[in-house]
Formats: structure tokens, C-alpha cells, sequence
């Protein structure tokens, strides 16, 4: 059995609570669906579900114990129940109870793109180093931060945590929450502009994970960006005397020297610390090698062997929606797969076409784009998305498909010759994607979660001959 996490005693100090009978959690779950035996269930209450519903199944499935602010009928009082008065105030609690009685050294990560990937890089360079962990996924807002927070083990030697927004104020109390020892900016954009006058506005926001540092921190910020002097001027405001500057430009340390985009990813030349490195990466494309500097400053912040981790970025891999790559067995040959479905912004679509610019398709292939609306733009959407139409052409995509009337604004505006459907949304686009696609193509599939770009994924996946070679299951149906 591992290290117990919490008892009910240290659940009910932490978040002032009523406990009842005695229990030892060895995980924490929200999710009544998602529980493990050992677990702690919080049932949090949101517009339009109720976790105290699921307090009974939550124990039936093994939970060892539940954080409620209420007692459900059934459920006795000497029940396994840690009583609070809100259970969301209960979990950020526990989150920060967490991160006090913790003597690891923390990392934050945020940005307008590229904090996923980063923070698994991270994971991945650290965890070889010591006893590492990381929040899973994206959980990076005000429930997902605390409950990372929660779920880290007693004995963890290293955080690593994201931290995301779409609003002004809402990272700032995320980081006073994770207190990191360094934090990371991987580059201010225009995502989520609809909720900001200015992207100067988005990086004072993103800039709010300064003001959690601990004594002594680390400010990692991205050379390149128009506004770093910005937020280094606010590092320097809030007292921060360690200032990194990763990117390109020649005042960047670590610097990019170079960095070619491989048929695996990347293979990349930096300088850092008065060291040149050369190192392969997993992950396609210069905006991920400027990531991957970022991960190296990070690294030495935390006092790490930065030539061994810039090593183990060899087996970094792009995630799920993300970049990554999936080769697909068409009659003909094999069509390469882009997976880019999970987000989209201006500066993440353009990284994505550079990244297909730098793959050269084979005898008869061709490059192309299937790209979906990007949210959150606000008035500037439909501008913003027509601005795509010269990268397009400067990429050498041969033929693009276009989902969502702001991805109407690019089709209308596209040489002809590049114009392949468009429709108002993803599952009208499946049969023309299937019908067009052929052997040797380079396939990039790229949108914003909420113009559902992920079945159009899944059907190119299906058209693997081999995959449909395979023997089906009953489905029972």
C-alpha cells in the first residue's frame, strides 16, 4: 500500500471541518465515476450537478472517505464524512494545507499556448532526476490547481503545476496557492481576447504567476515575446532579482540556434549557460524547441542537471490533440496524421503550419489543412482568422477544408485552387474529408475543443486498412 495521503484528522484541520468516523485516503477524487478504492470524494456542488447525489455510490466503489457539506438521507453521521461549510472553499483548503506541509521545490507553468506540453516535458526531464509530480491533463484552474495540490504524494521532491485563465485575477490566487519556487511564461498571445481590451492586458495577466513566487524565485519569461520587457518590468517590480529569458533573440539565455523539424519531431542546437547543446525532441516544430528551452531554464532554476535533461527530451512525445502523429495504411501507401484537435489560436495555427511546411510528402501526396474555428476571439474573430490566408499559402498547403462560418471568413479569401469544402460544422465534414483524402498526404486537423474537431480525427484513424482488418467484439447492442 503506498503512503497514506490524508487522514480524516488532518482533512478536517486543514479545510475546519466536522469529522466523523475515522479513515486513511490514499487518492482524491471529484469525479463519484472516476473513484479508486482509498479514495477521498469531494462532492462539489456546480450549476448543473451536485456531488452529494453521488456520496453513496462514491462509497460503494471504495472511497474511503467523503469531504460533503451536507449529509445526504441515507448516509448516517458517523458515516466516513469529513462535514465543511462549502466544499469547493474545502478543497482549496486542502490544496493549500498541501502545498504547507510540502519540502519539495515547486514549478508553475502558464501561457497563452504551450503550457500542456511544457509542463509534460517537464514531468518527463524532472521525473528522472527525483521524486516527481505533476497535475494531470489540463487541470489548471480554480478547482483543478487545488486539487493537484491534493493529490500529491508526502514524499514528492519536485511539483509541477499549470496554471491557466481566460479572465484577469484568476491565475494570482492559483499562484499564491502553489507558492512556486519558478515560474514559467511560454509566450502571451491572442487567446481568450475576448475577455481583454489588449494582448498587453493578457500578459499582465499571465504575469500574476509572478506574484507567487517564493523568496528567491525564478522568473522564466520568453525573450521573444513583444511583451517581455512588460513583464519583466513587473518581475522587477514585485523584488524578483532571478530574471531567465528564453527564445531566440540574441540577449536569450538559453538560446535557440537552430532547429530543424524531423520526420520525429525535432532536432535542436541551443546555447545555455556558456554550453552549447544539441539535442532531438519528440515534439514538431520551433514554437516547441522554444518550449523546450523554457523546460531547460526551468530546470536549473530547481538546481537540475540541464545537460541530462536536454538528453531526456529525446523521448518527449506529442500528446493527444496536441501535435501528435499517427501514420495511416491507406490501400495506395500511408497517409501521415497531424492531431492538433484539442485548442487553436492565430499564433498556435501558424505554429502548425509551419510544422506541416517542414514535412515534405511523399511521391503524389499532399499537404493538407482541415481546420476548425478558433473561440474566445471576441470582435476580432472573424479578422483574426482571415489573417490565416497568407501563412497558408507561404506553408505550401495544397488543400484546406474549413469548418465553422469564421473559418468561412479564410475559405472565402483562399486561392480556389487550395479550396477544397467548407461547413458549418465537423460531422458535415467527415464524408468530404473521406472522400478527398489519399495515399502520401501530410493530414493536419486543427480547431478550437469547442468546434469539435475530434470526430473528423477519428474518422481519418478509421480508414486504416489495417485497423479495419481487424476482428470487431460483439457490442451487445
Amino acid at each position: 500500500m503506498t503512503q497514506a495521503l490524508w487522514t480524516a484528522l488532518e482533512i478536517a484541520e486543514a479545510t475546519r471541518g466536522k469529522a466523523g468516523a475515522d479513515f486513511v485516503a490514499h487518492g482524491v477524487s471529484i469525479d463519484s465515476r472516476k473513484i479508486g478504492k482509498g479514495d477521498l470524494f469531494i462532492a462539489l456542488q456546480g450549476p448543473n450537478f451536485d456531488g452529494h447525489d453521488y456520496i453513496a455510490k462514491a462509497l460503494e466503489l471504495g472511497a474511503a472517505g467523503i469531504l460533503a457539506h451536507r449529509l445526504p438521507a441515507g448516509i448516517a453521521a458517523n458515516a466516513p464524512i469529513v462535514l465543511v461549510q462549502d466544499t469547493l472553499q474545502g478543497l482549496q483548503d486542502l490544496g493549500a494545507a498541501a502545498r504547507n506541509r510540502s519540502n519539495a521545490k515547486f514549478i508553475a507553468v502558464t501561457g497563452s499556448v504551450g503550457k500542456t506540453s511544457t509542463k509534460e516535458m517537464l514531468k518527463l526531464v524532472l521525473g528522472t532526476q527525483a521524486q516527481t509530480f505533476a497535475s494531470e491533463g489540463n487541470l489548471n484552474n480554480h478547482w483543478g490547481a487545488p486539487l493537484s495540490l491534493a493529490r500529491m504524494p508526502r514524499d514528492a521532491e519536485i511539483g509541477i503545476f499549470e496554471l491557466g485563465m481566460n479572465h484577469a485575477e484568476e491565475i494570482r490566487p492559483l499562484a499564491r496557492m502553489v507558492r512556486p519556487h519558478a515560474a514559467i511564461i511560454t509566450t502571451v498571445e491572442a487567446v481568450h481576447i475576448e475577455f481583454f481590451n489588449s494582448v498587453a492586458e493578457i500578459a499582465d495577466a499571465k504575469a500574476e504567476i509572478l506574484e507567487g513566487l517564493e523568496p528567491g524565485g525564478t522568473a522564466i519569461l520568453p525573450r521573444d515575446n513583444p511583451h517581455f520587457a512588460r513583464m519583466a518590468a513587473r518581475a522587477k517590480e514585485l523584488g524578483l532579482a532571478k530574471i531567465m529569458a528564453f527564445g531566440a533573440d540574441a540577449a536569450s539565455d538559453p538560446r535557440l540556434i537552430n532547429c530543424v523539424t524531423t520526420e520525429n519531431g525535432n532536432a535542436v542546437e541551443a546555447s545555455f549557460q556558456g554550453k552549447r547543446l544539441a539535442f532531438e525532441m519528440g515534439l514538431a516544430g520551433r514554437h516547441q524547441a522554444i518550449n523546450a528551452l523554457a523546460v531547460l531554464a526551468g530546470v536549473a532554476a530547481l538546481g537540475g542537471d540541464v545537460v541530462r535533461a536536454a538528453r531526456d527530451l529525446g523521448q518527449s512525445k506529442a500528446l493527444k490533440g496536441r501535435g501528435q502523429r499517427e501514420e495511416i495504411a491507406l490501400a495506395g501507401g500511408t497517409l501521415l496524421l497531424i492531431d492538433e484537435s484539442y485548442n487553436a489560436s492565430p499564433a498556435a495555427m501558424r505554429a502548425a503550419f509551419a510544422v506541416l511546411a517542414g514535412l515534405k510528402p511523399a511521391a503524389g501526396g499532399r499537404r493538407v489543412a482541415i481546420l476548425g474555428d478558433m473561440r474566445e476571439l471576441g470582435a476580432e474573430g472573424p479578422a483574426l482568422h482571415k489573417a490565416l490566408r497568407d501563412d497558408i499559402v507561404k506553408a505550401g498547403i495544397d488543400r484546406v477544408y474549413c469548418v465553422g462560418p469564421l473559418m468561412g471568413e479564410l475559405f472565402a479569401l483562399l486561392p480556389a485552387v487550395l479550396q477544397a469544402q467548407h461547413t458549418a460544422e465537423s460531422v458535415a465534414m467527415v464524408a468530404p474529408v473521406l472522400a478527398g483524402l489519399r495515399a502520401n498526404d501530410v493530414v493536419l486537423v486543427k480547431g478550437s475543443l469547442g468546434t469539435r474537431m475530434a470526430p473528423i480525427v477519428e474518422a481519418i484513424r478509421a480508414m486504416d486498412i489495417h485497423a479495419a482488418a481487424q476482428p470487431k467484439a460483439a457490442n451487445g447492442h
